[in-house]
């Protein structure tokens, strides 16, 4: 067996389809992953892999078209557009919901006390819960009570968790920063309905009697999107700098949007080669 790995899987949308590829070609090349610390989209992507069902996610997400996608979404949030009740609902019948501690890699999944505005790391109970509370992104998801406590989006405070795998003893810290510089060349799917697509996609906006002041193209939550990832990135580059990895790879920010999930293929593609090259640094 080669050298053993603690990953840290960092946040930022659908950009995190990239930890796939990084986690595959891991495996391709004989690293053994025994710690995982992640954080929003990072979470979700870890602990699936930490229960050994990432590959049912893969598929279930490979087979859901945009449409199927946005109908899991409720618009009946509190404090956030969407409470998450209906996607996680699905998520338990694809993956199940086991606990943390029963899992075979160790894992923590990062997110933030809104109420006393601190930085949580949840490493037993409920998975899914975990994962619910480290995606609690604000303004699109309603926080999520935890244990008693109110949880958002681990990003807002720390969106590279580096710090919990520090007591680790394994051969590599390996750290996935989804906040790199801008490339200026996202990935883009072609699509012969493309128009078709869109028009639909406006159509179920319409049908959910959405106000044009969230869903224009420079509305309130893209500009709050914005801001929250020009926060996450300044933050990302001082937890690397105070607990630098022994590799660090970095997705750039505007590969793809956050809601890009339909880009799987592709993300899962880029983040393979991005971290082939960075093993070539080495």
């Amino acid at each position: 067996m080669g050298k053993s790995v603690s990953l840290v899987l960092g946040s930022g949308g659908a950009r995190g389809l990239a930890h796939i590829g990084v986690i595959q070609w891991l495996e391709d090349n004989n690293y053994k992953i025994e710690s995982i610390s992640g954080c929003s989209i990072g979470a979700l992507i870890g602990g699936f892999y930490a229960a050994g069902k990432l590959e049912e996610y893969v598929k279930w997400l490979d087979e859901l078209d945009t449409l199927s996608m946005l109908s899991l979404l409720d618009f009946k949030g509190v404090g956030g557009l969407c409470s998450g009740e209906k996607l996680f609902s699905k998520l338990e019948e694809v993956i199940g919901d086991p606990k943390i501690e029963d899992l075979a890699i160790k894992f923590t999944a990062v997110a933030t006390n809104i109420e006393a505005e601190k930085e949580v790391w949840i490493r037993e109970g409920s998975l899914l819960s975990a994962i619910r509370a480290s995606i609690s992104l604000p303004l699109f998801f309603t926080p999520h009570t935890h244990n008693g406590r109110l949880l958002i989006d681990g990003g807002a405070l720390n969106p590279v968790p580096i710090a919990p795998t520090m007591s680790d003893n394994t051969d590599l810290t390996i750290a996935i920063n989804l906040g790199g510089e801008s490339c200026n060349r996202p990935i883009k799917k072609k699509r012969k309905k493309e128009k078709k697509l869109t028009s639909k996609i406006k159509e179920y906006m319409q049908s959910i009697s959405l106000p044009q002041s969230l869903t224009a193209e420079q509305g309130i939550y893209t500009v709050a999107n914005k801001s929250f990832e020009t926060m996450q990135g300044s933050i990302a580059k001082m937890k690397l700098a105070a607990y630098p990895p022994d590799i660090e790879i970095n997705i750039p920010r505007d590969i793809c949007a956050t809601f890009d999930f339909h880009l799987l293929r592709e993300l899962r593609t880029y983040g393979y080669q991005k971290c082939e090259k960075g093993f070539r640094k080495l």
